[in-house]
């Protein structure tokens, strides 16, 4: 992958391998998540997230009451929905890893067009 990678830049104009430096690299996935922000997305993210920390907050909430309670029937009243509600917090973060995904490989792609319009052949 790496040599893929070597050739690549390689093929590179000067130009567009000066604006790849500039840009600084693919940014992480937390940058990536934040950048979700914007381009439409914004509201769903914002209650996505809203909705992830309280049903995270809930969760550690009934898993703190778990830990403190001391007999079996109260630790299943406790310890069930404090596993159901960590459980779907972690599903809702990971509903935005798809969109991160997929924005990641439309920016390719027009990375890739616009080496095509800049060629000499284009």
């Amino acid at each position: 992958m790496r040599d893929l990678d070597k050739m690549i830049e390689e093929a590179l104009g000067d130009e567009e391998s000066e604006v790849l430096r500039r840009i600084g690299g693919d940014p992480g996935f937390v940058e990536r998540a934040l950048g979700m922000f914007g381009a439409g997305y914004e509201w769903n993210v914002r209650f996505m997230l809203f909705g992830q920390a309280v049903i995270f907050f809930a969760g550690a909430w009934a898993a703190w009451n778990f830990f403190r309670a001391g007999d079996p029937a109260e630790q299943l009243r406790w310890g069930l929905p404090a596993a159901v509600l960590l459980l779907a917090s972690l599903m809702v973060k990971l509903a935005v890893a798809p969109p991160i995904y997929h924005n990641r490989v439309m920016r390719e792609l027009k990375r890739i067009e616009l080496q095509i319009a800049r060629s000499p052949q284009g």
